[in-house]
């Protein structure tokens, strides 16, 4: 165990580059999960924490979004898990002496897997105007400051209020009501930047904006297919869903431009051939398909049903439930009739014996669920992709029964709770109605900011205050100079974190930290123990305490924060004093204005939790999306590929999760010691003239109605590896520079991060390399 953080922050002085991984998790995965426990927290900490991860009477991983089996181990946590919670109940603590020595502009020259490595933070902290280092300030006046800058302002619409997954339903509903109350709709968070694409599609097709299935739905489904997902680095729980899905003799499809180890093999450590034999093959087949090129995948599958049904006489398609619940059937076959095979086969980048092979794995099977992730989101395209999904799950009834349905995996442990609580920038009528009719209070009706918006309105001075519950927004954000420009025009950003990030550095001219208690952290807010509850990735809500001391005498609980604030700044009849002491009482207010939670109380205190109404309503839409047409067609763009461009898309590291940076390995791609690397297809670099473990710059193209826009990330090292030809892949946050700020997905606004058109130039970058 080390209490003490590292002082250097070394880059990639160390770089290495071995061979990739061939199966998920084993024994290795274990040992680094106990070894990372261990330096943090100490062996009887780690003990006490790890065995009431993801438990009925522990607290909820503040990892991923991955629901719980019904009968659990021990041990129900992966090694991610394992790391997000030694993160968390780490030993060490930044104090005030920490700020005094590190001055704002060192800290902002920081890489974020140094800042987070300094632990806990400790007290309340600001910068004031003009100052260079942050100082202690009571919460009390830290409170107080906030309230002022806010009642101060010409319009509620010019402060934004930002909210990250983690944030339990209990401050969520808090805080969007407060901010209601306040005056705005402007909540972004972090869905705008991930699985906003999946709420748009699936609220237009399903009527519903999350996915369908259960656990048990994926574990007995006869077909999966996994398109855009990682589930080995970026939701390893699922991989013992996937086995046992294997061992309930379904099979798998993976639709990925990269060869991924969690993809192809699972090691369980919890059984007796993960650990001394070969593992589970988990993916019967790997589809390597170029990036964004799942549309016209997804569209070459339902143009091959619907051929197939038209040769078997309507016997291939489920024409009962097409014609009771769904609408649009014909024109979608026309649209279908339509499309050029040389068109699809170019954008998908797989043969139409590979297609064929699919599709009679999908004619055998008796229920399908897909399940997607960014891999899918972060494109232009996305929501038109999803809606194909849709399309393909519909031909063959695969939507609102046992084994079958979409499931977009959710990658933050309550992004799908917060949303459900109203962390919404365009909030639904019936939810404002609903405020209203409880609380007696008007609600504003114009939308508020999104992510993109928000950053858009900081930089042109039309919001003044920034308010982040969670996150690292910096980091989290595209096209990153601008992003930190934005902050920086603000009279005050203030941010309630457990760690040290980037954002606590790019400041507006006052700045606060707040620090909060974390997930594994009990609370006893308002001289009672409390307990928060979250929703994951298949709509299941629970409840998690906390079962350690909090790390500091100094640290609130997100609800106390939230509720202490709103009391200061609005006074409007609202007793916040009850809902910041007592997490009950925003129960009662939940149960009372959310669909879903009656009896809210009742039904999660105790128990291992409910399931909120989750299907399809009685009649879906078959939406269908044209490469060029009239109104409601869209003209779908797969790019080309000119001379010297490639698409790059931006992943996680297996020592990362969101933009939290556990430590410098990738072990599952061969990496060690170092982050900027660039995968890339060998036959592509020798295209290219380029040598193995060169150093390249990255520029980025973006052509605007002004003419071409270049962003430039400096000193990656090529790495050979198997990705689709013409697509590389590179980790976030490092690549977001690359990423214009009005680069996004159509319809949903979300940043085009898995897409992006680039070109490679020998590095003219001198000296080490950069750290962020």
């Amino acid at each position: 165990m080390s209490t003490k953080a590292p002082t250097d922050d070394p880059g990639d002085a160390k770089l290495g580059v071995g061979q990739p991984k061939h199966y998920g998790a084993g024994i290795p995965g274990v040992l680094r999960a106990l070894s990372a426990a261990n330096q943090q927290m100490g062996a009887r900490r780690s003990l006490l924490t790890l065995t009431s991860v993801n438990q009925r009477d522990g607290f909820d991983c503040p990892g991923c979004a991955w629901p719980d089996p019904e009968h659990r181990h021990a041990a129900e946590f992966c090694e991610n898990g394992a790391k997000a919670v030694a993160e968390e109940a780490t030993l060490r603590r930044v104090t005030r002496e920490f700020f005094a020595t590190h001055p704002v502009a060192e800290l902002a020259e920081k890489s974020d897997h140094w800042l987070g490595s300094q632990g806990r933070l400790a007290e309340p902290m600001v910068l004031r105007e003009g100052a260079t280092h942050y100082q202690p300030i009571s919460w009390e006046e830290a409170l107080g400051l906030i309230a002022d800058q806010l009642i101060a302002l010409d319009s509620p619409q010019e402060a934004i209020f930002y909210t990250s997954g983690r944030t339990s339903n209990e401050a969520a509903f808090a805080y969007q009501l407060f901010v209601r109350a306040f005056g705005t709709n402007n909540l972004p968070d972090c869905s705008n930047m991930c699985h906003e694409s999946s709420g748009t599609a699936l609220t237009q097709t399903i009527g519903i904006g999350k996915g369908t299935v259960t656990l048990t739905d994926i574990e007995t489904a006869e077909l999966v297919i996994i398109a855009g997902q990682n589930p080995g680095t970026n939701h390893p729980r699922m991989l013992s869903s996937l086995e046992r899905v294997k061992v309930n003799g379904g099979r798998i499809i993976a639709v990925n431009p990269l060869v991924e180890a969690g993809l192809t093999a699972f090691r369980n450590p919890q059984t007796v051939r993960g650990v001394v034999g070969g593992g589970t093959a988990i993916a019967d087949d790997y589809c390597q398909i170029r990036l964004n090129g799942d549309l016209a995948f997804f569209q070459a599958l339902n143009k091959l049903l619907v051929e197939a049904d038209r040769a078997a006489g309507g016997s291939v398609l489920d024409h009962e439930f097409i014609r009771e619940h769904t609408e649009g059937y014909e024109a979608l076959v026309r649209h279908l009739d339509g499309l050029a095979w040389a068109d699809l086969l170019r954008a998908c980048g797989l043969t139409l014996a590979e297609l064929h092979h699919v599709v009679d794995q999908v004619r055998s099977a008796g229920s399908v669920v897909v399940c997607w992730a960014m891999g899918l989101t972060q494109h232009k395209n996305s929501v038109p992709t999803i809606r194909e999904i849709v399309n393909f799950l519909l031909l063959r009834g695969n939507i609102g029964r046992p084994g079958a349905g979409p499931c977009p995996v959710r990658g933050h442990s309550n992004v799908q709770g917060d949303r459900t609580m109203g962390i919404n920038e365009r909030p639904p009528a019936w939810l404002l109605d609903a405020l209203e009719r409880h609380f007696g209070l008007p609600m504003p009706r114009p939308d508020g900011f999104d992510v993109v918006q928000a950053i858009g309105a900081m930089r042109d001075r039309r919001a003044k205050v920034f308010v982040a519950l969670g996150g690292n927004f910096v980091r989290a954000t595209p096209d990153s100079r601008a992003t930190e420009a934005a902050l920086r025009q603000l009279d005050l950003t203030v941010h309630i974190s457990t760690k040290l990030n980037s954002s606590h550095a790019i400041t507006g001219r006052r700045a606060l930290i707040l620090p909060t208690l974390g997930r594994t952290e009990r609370d006893h807010t308002g001289g009672r123990e409390q307990f928060v509850t979250v929703e994951d990735s298949m709509g299941m809500v629970h409840a998690s305490r906390g079962r350690l001391r909090p790390a500091t005498e100094h640290c609130r609980s997100e609800v106390d924060i939230v509720c202490s604030l709103a009391e200061r700044v609005l006074g409007n009849g609202l007793d916040w004093a009850s809902m910041g002491s007592d997490y009950a009482v925003i129960r009662r207010h939940i149960a009372a204005t959310i669909p879903g939670f009656d009896d809210f109380e009742q039904r999660v205190a105790g128990t291992a939790g409910f399931a909120l109404p989750n299907g399809p309503p009685g009649c879906a839409k078959l939406r269908h999306r044209d490469w060029q047409g009239p109104l409601h067609r869209e003209h779908v763009d797969h790019p080309r590929g000119s001379p010297g461009r490639l698409l790059l898309q931006t992943v996680r590291s297996h020592d990362q999760f969101n933009t939290t940076i556990y430590g410098m390995d990738d072990v599952y791609r061969g990496i060690t010691a170092g982050r900027r690397v660039l995968f890339i297809n060998p036959g592509d670099r020798l295209d290219l003239g380029f040598t193995e473990g060169q150093s390249v710059d990255i520029i980025s193209e973006w052509a605007t109605p002004d003419g071409m826009q270049e962003r430039l990330a400096p000193a990656f090292r090529l790495v050979d590896y198997q990705t689709a030809r013409g697509c590389l892949a590179a980790y976030f946050p490092e690549t977001n520079v690359l990423v214009p700020l009005d680069s996004v997905a159509e319809e949903s606004n979300t940043p085009v991060s898995k897409s992006i058109v680039v070109r490679l130039q020998a590095s003219t970058h001198t000296g080490p390399a950069p750290v962020r």
